[in-house]
């Protein structure tokens, strides 16, 4: 009773509960944001120069130039950008790419082209110029300047973040919110890419350019965003400005861009289509202005260019060294020439060399032990097979990106047939890090969780011992491929120089071995041992690989081996394997057919041999100081047949 009364009660039905499906689409957003919140406190909070194992591929170029960008406002090399490096590094920026400066002076011509371009020497000998590209360390700058060597890491947590969110948004538009998140996160998880997120290099901004440039261009193909910049012509104008950034980075990526002008072509958009390739020339061209205007030249990796390196030892090889160390340290004194201003010999080759390459080329960038796409890029292998069996297949967007990435990867394969790894003996391939993310895009709609399951199984097989320790793994990247799947897989051997066994500190790469012919040999494992005198053994333990290279083609091995203890020895050389039994004390003497494979200045194939059972020279004889697993002592010669 209220002022004498009755209370009035209102009673008001119960909020209707929120759709299934927008539940799980918040759920997947709390998930998301759960695991970057991880990513960026691991980023701020770990020790990267230690954890990382100092410098490693072509980080010494990108980190010095975002120092210098970050703490001296400018792009130059000086005495100081040395000093602050050794400072952190407490060790010489190893690889470092530096370019000589030019005055650069353009002046109008009557003339065609009607621009005349002159150059002169810089006037200032206390400073060169950074011989990379250098949009990432301009982008990574005001993170390292916040955060020092932790905003590298932060900065690819973000970027991997947008990519991720791309990509939930992209896939949820059509398919239910759980599939659309577990698959995205297989995409960038399964694969060799966070391994790429260790590196300081622009690896992973490449890869978000690419992956945020396809989702402006493609979101409205798959929903319906009625506002810029997602929605019309401004988000196809926007991919193309950010493929354009992403070409000047990688040039190899241009290919890419392409799509974008044919599919308003196919739809008889003829002007759209021709500004959006306008827009995409000048963004790309605008960054090379810019390097011409702090430089000097159009092509950061032109000019006077040159690489450098310390060099332990006493005295120190010729030429050793950086700029700026030592009042004798100069430009003339110290460093290796690398200009790439076009084409090198090795890569002019006649158009029967080319199908050649081209043909061994194609099956090891699939399959390949080291670089293939199917080990580690397999949730892309999941996407193409799942978009070749869909119903959506024939949607010329999705044609035109297949087209795309097939169109890159045969430039590839063709102007680089030995080095389209990225070279340096990289993890995975480094340079379709750049192409792969396109492949996200093909993903038809998900209705299930079964196309992630088996794209996270199968990437897991090849590269979960990677991810779990990526900093290593982006060390040391010729040990991923010793245990596991991939030794399953067949070797590059058009491409024996650069595959990963050429890093490892213990010289397992290169080895002279033999007379007549005299032959190099890559161990790429811990199952045989580097020859002495007497020959080389092969361990009790497991398969030994060995790539043979030799002048001419190898097409039979003559085998002598040797065991202190009876034994199985199995040998193969790319044909059937041949297997003998060998008594204690006992020598065989037998021949391998072989199949080798034309690479760069030889052939080369791959020598596998097996002991069944193996032995401790320390266990045998305790004055021995072998503790080693031996098994079988082995020769060879290579011949034809």
């Amino acid at each position: 009773m209220k002022d004498g009364y009755p209370e009035t009660i209102v009673v008001t039905p119960d909020a209707p509960a929120p759709p299934r499906r927008s539940r799980l689409h918040d759920g997947a957003v709390l998930a998301g944001a759960a695991f970057l919140a991880v990513l960026l406190a691991a980023a701020i909070s770990i020790d990267v120069v230690r954890v990382g194992y100092g410098v490693k591929s072509d980080e010494a170029t990108y980190v010095a130039m975002a120092l210098s960008l970050a703490y001296d406002g400018n792009l130059s090399y000086e005495r100081a950008d040395l000093e602050r490096f050794w400072a952190i590094y407490e060790a010489g920026p190893e690889g470092i790419f530096l370019k000589r400066g030019h005055q650069l002076r353009i002046r109008p011509s009557v003339s065609p082209p009607f621009v005349r371009i002159t150059r002169t020497a810089d006037a200032r000998s206390d400073r060169l110029y950074f011989g990379k590209a250098m949009i990432y360390s301009i982008a990574a700058a005001p993170f390292v300047w916040l955060l020092g060597m932790n905003g590298f890491l932060v900065f690819h947590a973000l970027l991997l973040g947008v990519a991720a969110t791309c990509g939930y948004v992209f896939l949820a538009a059509r398919s239910r919110p759980g599939p659309a998140l577990t698959f995205t996160l297989a995409f960038l998880g399964a694969s060799v890419v966070p391994v790429y997120a260790v590196f300081l290099m622009p690896e992973i901004f490449n890869f978000t350019l690419i992956f945020v440039a396809y989702f402006f261009w493609l979101y409205k193909e798959v929903a319906k965003p009625r506002r810029p910049p997602l929605g019309g012509d401004a988000s196809t104008i926007v991919a193309a400005v950010l493929l354009g950034i992403a070409t000047y980075s990688k040039p190899s990526t241009a290919a890419l861009a392409v799509a974008l002008v044919l599919l308003p072509w196919w739809r008889r958009r003829w002007i759209h289509g021709f500004i959006v390739g306008v827009v995409f020339t000048a963004a790309a061209s605008a960054l090379f202005v810019l390097n011409a205007a702090v430089t000097g030249d159009f092509n950061y990796q032109g000019g006077e260019r040159k690489q450098f390196y310390s060099a332990p030892g006493n005295p120190p090889p010729p030429r050793a060294g950086f700029p700026f160390d030592a009042p004798a340290g100069t430009w003339e004194t110290r460093g290796q020439s690398v200009v790439t201003n076009e084409l090198g010999a090795d890569n002019v080759l006649r158009p029967s060399e080319i199908v050649r390459l081209f043909g061994n080329n194609v099956k090891y960038f699939f399959f390949g032990r080291h670089f293939g796409f199917i080990p580690y890029f397999f949730p892309g292998a999941v996407a193409l097979a799942a978009w070749a069996f869909s119903r959506q297949r024939f949607q010329p967007w999705r044609v035109l990106t297949v087209g795309g990435v097939a169109a890159a990867t045969i430039v590839l394969l063709i102007v680089l047939p030995y080095t389209w790894s990225g070279g340096g003996g990289p993890p995975g391939n480094r340079y379709f890090m750049t192409i792969y993310p396109a492949l996200f895009f093909v993903t038809p709609p998900l209705e299930s969780g079964a196309l992630a399951l088996v794209a996270w199984i199968g990437g897991a097989l090849f590269t979960a011992k990677m991810v779990l320790n990526p900093f290593y793994s982006a060390k040391f990247t010729w040990e991923a491929t010793e245990r596991g799947w991939a030794r399953r897989l067949p070797v590059e051997l058009t491409m024996a120089n650069d595959l990963p066994v050429m890093l490892d500190p213990s010289i397992k790469g290169r080895i002279p071995y033999g007379h007549n012919p005299t032959m190099l040999l890559y161990f790429l494992d811990h199952h045989a041992f580097p020859p002495e005198p007497d020959g080389m053994w092969i361990s009790g333990t497991g398969r030994a690989d060995i790539i043979v290279r030799a002048v001419d083609p190898i097409e039979r091995i003559k085998v002598s081996a040797y065991s202190p203890i009876g034994t199985t020895f199995t040998v193969s050389a790319g044909r059937a394997p041949v297997t003998m039994a060998i008594a204690p004390q006992g020598r065989v003497t037998f021949d391998v057919e072989a199949t080798s494979v034309h690479g760069l200045n030889g052939y080369a194939c791959l020598l596998s041999a097996r002991s069944s059972a193996g032995f401790t020279p320390h266990l045998v004889d305790p004055a021995s100081p072998d503790a080693r697993n031996l098994g079988v002592m082995m020769n060879f010669t290579v011949g034809r047949q």
